[in-house]
């Protein structure tokens, strides 16, 4: 077993290499510098990302790779490309790499016939057709935005096709500024980290919606740092060595201009409850949007035809989004030649070749179809944007098809919108500053640390660990730092109960440093990290005694699985083997209900409406477990605790053993949060309902129906929670927690990670209540808020909590050191003395 640093270094999310280095020699001669550093660097790494900016020999960097790859290693390699790039690609082949052989493929057919070892194809082949990706030992996607949208079908047809491939790159001028987040998927693509792990580790998730996804701060500098080690980003060849020249790479001027034709607010209709809207506005949807494109494109192509007859001379590319804009278009200006998704292959070839080489004038087609890759300032560099949209990466590949390297003449863009659009105009515009903002935080890394990611990796290490707090009350122990290093420190034999909701292995992070459990790769991971914690768990509870872990299984989406359909991640049963192979024993299984209806609110994996499209797809409710273990008594003869949990019959009667063991629980209703919807006079009625649907001797599932049925028709039936869940009839399932009888819901309005399981209080004082004595020590290893430790001291006991949040401890010490002061306040009666000697009575 590794030192514990070690294990915590290894964590460090630096892409590993899997290629080979290569040297000036085997490289073909007169090569740009900053293409032959490049073609370096993708070759050691094996699978990279080359965000290349526009006219930086992008191809020819793809290329010389490849050809290396195929020379060295043997086979064949395949470049990916839009249809209308192959020719810059057969070109630059040309051009740059000494007449190099470059064949265009359209099946596996082609593939084997051929005798080049440079293979070219365009999306759809791949996608749609028999081409087999795993028969390359390389391949590059060109214009990987393909890759951008996670659940597209590309995306999800690519990802198992080329998982075998052993050299893979992607490669893009325009990566995602939509947040950042894109730019895991081409992470998932390379292998470099499943996009799940890449989501959990860098971006902060709202339990309460899915989706709702912003990058951590405290994160943010990690992200730059992991995302320089397997992606290159390159805006000018100084980029790479500031030694570089840069002569002949500065491109020309932009000079955009805006119009923003009027609209007639007179028709922008009504509001749901039908109120007469003042504005008409594209801001309330996708189909006001919509709308709006469609009832002002006359207005529109009017002042494109405007902005060509005062440049006479000019040639123009009419970028536009609807078929309706091309029909107009094509109206107004009869002499334009259109490119469009239906047409024939060759024909969209053939009108593009003609507008390169200046015999055609103006080119009417759409940013999704031709606005990456090809070259087309040669005789052009005016563009009008018919119409705009909110897709930034089809805008600026658009604007970069004549805003390039060799473009000698100032680039006008001339964007039309309407009025009732502005703020989607606003919503581009501010994607471009995020996209600017992207590209300079990643050439900053390399100007500082280079190609090199052993300096990077250093940088990162400095992120280990913690300062380490202790405060410490009468009855209370917390510290600020790592539990296993803590836990070290703790006597044999000394804890009276361990009771804890341990971390996923890889689903929320709570700090930004790497000792972090949740900080962790996959679940085989996080019980690694756990394999340095429980042994010393074992040894600090007496023998005899529970360990209470509070687990629940994790959703796993279809759209990271491949699956298509939510799955379950029983982590539970990891966690039994776990606690099993050191030594605990497994005495019981309490399964506490959830609600479904709420679950299905943050997770959509439980929809009636996909239940009635198809039943097969429907799963049950995740439950939440606490997992009782024990350590051997040191006489198993009896199998007593060495100090075993005793009460009195007195003090434990047997009304309130019957109430423990019975399957219903019910919460005390001393609750630092109350749901507010539950005071509200109509779910009054639907408990008193329920009440008597529960009281039945007999569980009928018809009239459980009928119950529920009834409720709904009077529209009392919420669709935000469950009111009439199934009851329990069994002592090991409860259906009574209160889901938000927490101290983390009173967090709610801090910026804390929300846990996605938090430890409910009932559930601590039943554990405590059950498995301790009075005086005894309770600990937690995941102290988090310090609820347990919180409800040990109250409840008698001595609490111990460790935790890594500096935010969550310091909340965490100010409710023991509230709960302390509680405990240890004095009575009235404290202050008065029984004097028998003067009140003869006795009275006092």
């Amino acid at each position: 077993m590794k030192d514990y640093n070690e294990f915590l270094r290894d964590k460090i999310a630096i892409a590993p290499d899997s290629g080979f280095i290569i040297t000036d020699e085997m490289m073909t001669p007169d090569l740009k510098p900053h293409v032959r550093d490049s073609v370096k660097w993708l070759v050691k790494g094996g699978c990279r990302a080359l965000f290349s900016s526009f006219g930086l020999h992008k191809t020819v960097t793809q290329l010389e790779a490849l050809r290396i790859i195929t020379k060295e290693k043997g086979g064949k390699a395949l470049i990916v490309c839009p249809l209308n790039v192959v020719d810059e690609f057969m070109n630059d082949a040309d051009k740059w790499l000494n007449h190099l052989p470059v064949e265009y493929v359209k099946n596996m057919a082609d593939i084997l016939a051929s005798d080049c070892s440079i293979l070219i194809t365009n999306y759809e082949r791949v996608r749609d057709g028999d081409i087999d990706p795993s028969y390359f030992i390389a391949t590059s996607l060109d214009e990987a935005s393909v890759l951008r949208s996670y659940g597209s079908k590309t995306y999800q047809e690519f990802l198992p096709k080329f998982g075998k491939v052993a050299y893979r790159f992607v490669a893009t001028a325009t990566p995602s500024p939509n947040k950042f987040k894109e730019l895991i998927h081409y992470a998932g693509y390379l292998g470099i980290m499943d996009t799940g792990q890449a989501l959990t580790r860098f971006f902060h998730r709202d339990s309460t919606q899915a989706n709702n996804l912003t990058l951590y701060p405290h994160k943010e500098k990690e992200f730059w740092f992991w995302l320089s080690t397997w992606a290159l980003f390159i805006t000018t060849p100084s980029d790479i060595d500031k030694s570089y020249s840069d002569e002949g790479y500065a491109l020309p001027s932009l000079d955009i201009r805006y119009h923003k034709v009027e609209v007639d607010h007179s028709t922008a209709g009504f509001e749901d409850d039908g109120q007469e809207k003042l504005f008409r506005d594209s801001a309330m949807g996708l189909k006001a949007a919509s709308k709006e494109k469609r009832d002002s494109i006359d207005s529109r192509v009017a002042k494109m035809r405007e902005i060509i007859n005062a440049s006479p001379d000019d040639h123009f590319i009419l970028w536009h989004d609807l078929e309706a804009e091309r029909h107009a278009i094509k109206k107004a200006v009869k002499e334009c030649g259109e490119v469009f998704g239906s047409q024939d292959l060759e024909e969209n070839t053939r009108l593009t070749r003609l507008f390169k080489t200046g015999e055609l004038k103006y080119l009417a087609t759409k940013p999704d179809i031709s606005g990456q890759g090809g070259n087309l300032q040669r005789f052009c560099h005016r563009a009008i944007f018919v119409g705009i949209g909110y897709k930034f990466n089809d805008f600026i590949q658009a604007v970069m098809r004549i805003q390039r390297y060799g473009q000698e003449i100032s680039v006008v863009i001339d964007i039309i919108y309407a009025e009732s659009e502005q703020s989607i105009l606003d919503t581009l515009l501010k994607k471009w500053e995020q996209h600017k903002y992207l590209v300079n935080q990643m050439t900053d890394i390399i100007h500082k640390y280079g190609l090199n990611s052993t300096n990077i990796m250093e940088k990162l290490a400095r992120t280990m660990g913690v300062e380490r707090v202790e405060v410490k009350g009468k009855l209370f122990t917390a510290v600020l730092n790592d539990n296993v290093l803590e836990v070290k420190n703790m006597a044999d034999n000394s804890v009276g109960l361990i009771h804890t909701s341990i971390p996923f292995s890889n689903h929320y992070e709570y700090t930004p440093t790497y000792n972090d459990f949740g900080h962790n790769a996959d679940n085989d991971a996080f019980f690694e990290q756990m394999d340095y914690l429980t042994p010393e768990l074992y040894r600090v509870l007496k023998p005899g005694r529970i360990a209470a872990i509070h687990v629940k299984d994790r959703i796993l989406f279809g759209n990271a699985t491949g699956t298509g359909m939510p799955t379950l991640d029983p982590f539970h049963c990891q966690t039994i083997t776990h606690y099993l192979k050191h030594g605990f024993q497994l005495v019981g299984i309490i399964t506490i209900l959830t609600d479904v209806v709420r679950e299905n609110n943050q997770t959509y994996r439980l929809g009636w409406t996909e239940q009635c499209k198809d039943g097969t797809k429907m799963g049950v409710g995740c439950p939440e477990y606490i997992l009782v273990f024990r350590k051997l008594p040191t006489d198993t003869s009896n199998a007593y605790a060495d100090d075993p949990v005793v009460k009195t019959k007195q003090e434990y009667t047997r009304a309130r053993w019957q109430i423990d063991a019975a399957p219903m629980w019910r919460s005390s209703g001393d609750r630092l949060v109350a749901l507010q919807s539950l005071r509200d006079s109509q779910v009054s009625t639907m408990q008193a309902a329920y009440r008597k649907y529960s009281q039945d001797s007999v569980y009928d599932y018809h009239e459980h129906v009928a119950l529920s049925e009834d409720l709904d028709d009077d529209g009392k039936l919420p669709a935000s929670f469950a009111v009439v869940a199934p009851g329990s009839w069994r002592n090991d399932i409860w259906d009574d927690v209160n889901r938000m009888y927490t101290l983390n819901s009173e967090q709610a309005r801090k910026e804390l990670t929300m846990h996605i399981c938090p430890l409910q209080i009932d559930i601590v004082e039943r554990v405590i209540n059950r498995y301790s004595n009075p005086g005894d020590v309770v600990y937690d290893p995941f102290a988090g808020l310090f609820t347990v430790p919180n409800i040990a001291v109250k409840m008698g006991r001595y609490g111990i909590g460790h935790e890594l949040n500096f935010e969550s401890f310091k909340d965490g010490v100010a409710y023991l050191k509230g709960v302390e002061s509680q405990v240890n306040a004095p009575t009235l009666f404290d202050f008065i003395e029984l004097d028998t000697d003067n009140d003869k009575n006795g009275t006092y």
